[in-house]
């Protein structure tokens, strides 16, 4: 039997030739993103990376995966995407960035029914944009077109990171103590989690579109669910400079209570005061309008605040001001506390 032609694996689907186009339309943002220690260039079978040996005494390789869930139909709604892989970007090197980990170089799985080249370019030049704001290399990726596997239009993403750090140098929180103070980065909106229930609210309960203004928010729908999710991996790594950090929490799924426990030692527990940062105009909207308990905005969302520090009471003012300095709007939100058997591990007063 032939071997089926190019123009047959088409005819079922798979068109190879506008996947190779749009290789080499993405080949010049991706390589704008290399850093020292790419050796190879796209469209390679492996992404190689050399850690450098005269760079790190004892380097430990910290690594993560996410995805940006149902944000992804609200960038088709839109009809936006060029900002959903900063998205894909940010949620997985702010999970490795908690560990004190620099990202190194990321990698991207883009599957798609039937490739439509003009949004895999502005997919992918968003992914390009998150790595350069993180700086962190792209030296990969996967695009794959599966017919008959994804709605007309529709797609899925998802991330890889890897990222380095001194042994020595490594935040698990496990010397959090009592009377730690806990700071607070306030996030740019509703990030990447979340986004069934905004749906539901939105979309299902309030019959509103992407396109509808609301008076709340002070722009459209679509405009406000849409916005990126904050990067914090430079800012987070400057700090580090000058301040003992003893441990980081990147606000996502579970919101508060489901993520500050991860860092928490035994015996320990976060208070934390709901009145110490603003609340914004989208959480507000979707408590009100969805009827939803503040107790379940608070393990659902980020509820306004992205990334959480633990770090002690004697230097914490002094963390806040170079905070600010580097572009972020710190406040502090809360303390470690010892915490009896049965009690909660985040309190809210």
């Amino acid at each position: 039997m032939s071997k089926p032609t190019s123009s047959c694996y088409a005819e079922s689907g798979v068109d190879i030739d506008k996947a190779n186009d749009f290789i080499s339309e993405i080949k010049p943002f991706v390589a704008s993103t290399f850093r020292r220690g790419v050796l190879t260039d796209i469209g390679g079978f492996g992404g190689l990376f050399a850690l450098g040996g005269d760079r790190y005494k004892d380097p430990v390789l910290v690594s993560g995966t996410d995805g940006v869930g149902t944000k992804l139909l609200i960038a088709n709604k839109c009809g936006v995407h060029d900002t959903i892989g900063i998205d894909l970007v940010a949620m997985c090197v702010n999970d490795i960035v908690v560990s004190g980990a620099r990202p190194l170089f990321f990698l991207d799985y883009f599957a798609v029914g039937k490739l439509e080249t003009g949004v895999a370019v502005e997919v992918v030049k968003g992914i390009a944009k998150g790595c350069e704001i993180s700086k962190c290399s792209l030296i990969g990726g996967e695009t794959a077109e599966m017919p008959g596997m994804y709605q007309k239009g529709h797609y899925d993403l998802a991330g890889f990171v890897v990222g380095v750090c001194e042994r020595d140098k490594i935040i698990d929180g496990s010397d959090i103590k009592v009377g730690n103070k806990i700071i607070g980065l306030a996030s740019s909106g509703v990030h990447s989690n979340g986004f069934s229930l905004v749906r539901k609210i939105c979309f299902e309960e309030l019959g509103l579109t992407v396109d509808d203004y609301v008076d709340e928010l002070g722009c459209t729908l679509g405009e406000e669910l849409i916005k990126p999710t904050r990067i914090y991996t430079e800012p987070l790594l400057n700090l580090f400079k000058n301040f003992k950090v003893r441990g980081l929490v990147h606000i996502t799924g579970g919101g508060f209570d489901d993520n500050i426990p991860r860092v928490l030692p035994k015996g320990c527990k976060a208070i934390i005061d709901a009145d110490s940062w603003p609340i914004q105009p989208i959480f507000k909207f979707l408590q009100e309008k969805g009827k939803v308990p503040a107790s379940e905005m608070r393990r659902t969302f980020n509820y306004g605040i992205g990334m959480a520090i633990v770090i002690d009471a004697n230097i914490v003012d002094d963390a806040v001001q170079q905070l600010v300095a580097l572009g972020e709007s710190p406040y502090i939100i809360g303390e470690v506390a010892a915490r009896k058997d049965d009690e909660e591990s985040v309190v809210f007063v």
